[in-house]
């Protein structure tokens, strides 16, 4: 009987494994997937590769971390390499906006939109590391299953102000439209709107500024590919193709999980990396969805939904960049009808990922890999993704075409989409949202549910639905918090002795 079962494989289930593996824990992590990493699969067709899931790598220390603990180096197992420009903006009226490298290299680029930002970028940026020494520096890895631990944080949230948004952050600094979006998108690579997402999340700023933006060689896949040899070297128990389908709840103690066909398998311990929301809906008893977890459930806004279309091209394209923000017309209108519309918006906004800038084993020579990632209503939304989207992806290839890939339409290939069904049916996100429960102020921290699980002992919840947040640092810091709740396993065994 393992001490500790992790379920699900993606970045926060992974982390936690190594985590409790360091601490003397025997650990066994089980996957509905056939390959470990959650929404970062890999999928391959006709010669092209595409990283499914995230494809933009910050705070690439939290990686290292999972290897030094076992005395080991990250880069004897994957290659990071340093992105510049770190984003390129195209904007619908043809300028483009190159965000990376130095400080001198953005103030330069500031510069020829509007000279007045430039100081304002500097504040902006100067205020972005205050945040940042609290939020994440000081709060990331912390666990907020106490509302005290809340209540002390308050002077500090309202001094630095994170009462207001990222959009009135940004725009308190900055005056060129170009400008205010595209230094107010971030809230979008974790789920939210910027309008409504709390400016704590303004700490990307410097988050980005103090480690850069990487790219692993091999995609993504192939940290996982990393981490998963890392998992079996050190004794972690990997099951894949095995889906949980409830947590056995003895005298109010989690002791075990039962799968997909019937078996049991008892724990003293479960850590949970599956969508809380999902969690205590479909693997817990009613009883566990009532008090502060029910209102949670009630009233949680969550994310966007995502559209990601991947094809390859018989052509290259040097001159686009690795990641590129296309902007759609519409900003603050399109994002209202994201997140709050009923219906599928006419336009979108776009996120194009060329692997093949830097890595070109994702295509045959000769050829790019991409993949095309819109922002969507979520499932809550009356939209027949059926009937929707193929009529998407001829929308976002016609634009494409029209723009910074042109003659797409006629060198296209291998080409297929997910839409939020996928996101609910293939990794169990309620309401196909694409980052779980939505970024706001009343979603953060004490109110987002907790690393130590409401309800039945034992459990502890890790990813993107509960603190600090999604995105991979996000993930990654979920499973430290783990370390401030969880016991050694001698401790845990003399205890039980």
């Amino acid at each position: 009987m393992p001490e500790a079962i992790v379920v699900g494989g993606g970045f926060g289930g992974i982390a936690s494994a190594l985590r409790l593996r360091a601490r003397g824990y025997d650990v066994a992590i089980y996957d509905r997937c056939e390959r470990l990493g959650g929404r970062a699969q890999v999928f391959e067709q006709d010669g092209f590769r595409h990283d499914a899931g995230p494809t933009v790598i910050t705070a690439p220390f939290l990686f290292d971390e999972l290897f030094a603990l076992f005395e080991k180096k990250r880069e004897d197992f994957v290659d990071f390499v340093p992105l510049s420009p770190w984003y390129r903006f195209w904007f619908s009226d043809g300028k483009t906006f190159d965000y990376g490298g130095t400080i001198e290299d953005t103030l330069a680029q500031i510069g020829q939109f509007n000279a007045a930002d430039v100081n304002g970028y500097k504040n902006l940026l100067h205020q972005s590391k205050q945040i940042f020494e609290v939020g994440f520096n000081q709060l990331s890895d912390q666990p907020f299953h106490s509302v005290m631990t809340m209540i002390k944080q308050v002077p500090n949230l309202l001094r630095l102000n994170c009462q207001q948004t990222v959009w009135d952050l940004v725009s308190s600094h900055l005056q060129d439209p170009h400008l205010r979006q595209a230094f107010s998108i971030q809230p979008l690579l974790v789920g939210g709107n910027p309008f409504d997402t709390t400016s704590i999340y303004g700490l990307i700023h410097y988050l980005e500024r103090e480690w850069g933006i990487h790219f692993a060689m091999g995609g993504t896949g192939a940290i996982v590919d990393a981490l998963e040899q890392l998992m079996r070297s050190q004794g972690i128990d990997i099951h894949l193709n095995q889906s949980v389908s409830r947590l056995l709840v003895e005298n109010d103690r989690v002791s075990g999980i039962q799968l997909d066909s019937g078996e049991k398998i008892e724990t003293h311990t479960v850590v949970s990396n599956v969508d809380p929301a999902y969690l205590y809906r479909h693997m817990l008893d009613k009883k566990y969805q009532r008090g502060l977890v029910g209102l949670k459930q009630k009233h949680s806004q969550f994310s966007m939904g995502l559209f990601v279309l991947y094809f390859g091209t018989t052509r290259q394209y040097p001159e686009v960049a690795h990641h590129t923000i296309w902007m759609g017309q519409r900003y603050r209108e399109l994002l209202r009808d994201i997140f709050h519309g009923d219906a599928l918006p006419e336009d979108f906004s776009l996120y194009l990922h060329r692997p093949t800038a830097t890595d070109p084993s994702f295509a045959p020579p000769g050829c790019d890999s991409f993949y095309v990632l819109a922002p969507v209503p979520n499932l809550k939304a009356s939209i027949d993704w059926s009937m929707e989207g193929p009529l998407l992806k001829q929308r976002i290839v016609n634009a494409l075409s029209e723009t910074l890939l042109p003659g797409l339409d006629n060198c296209i290939t291998a080409d297929f989409f997910m839409t939020p069904q996928d996101f609910a049916n293939d990794y169990l996100s309620e309401h196909g949202a694409g980052f779980s429960v939505a970024p706001l102020f009343r979603q953060s921290a004490w109110f987002r549910f907790h690393n130590r699980a409401e309800g039945p002992e034992n459990l502890f919840l890790v990813g993107a639905g509960t603190h600090p947040g999604a995105g991979v640092p996000g993930v990654l810091s979920s499973a430290k918090v783990l370390e401030n709740l969880l016991p050694s396993s001698r401790s845990l065994q003399e205890a039980a002795a």
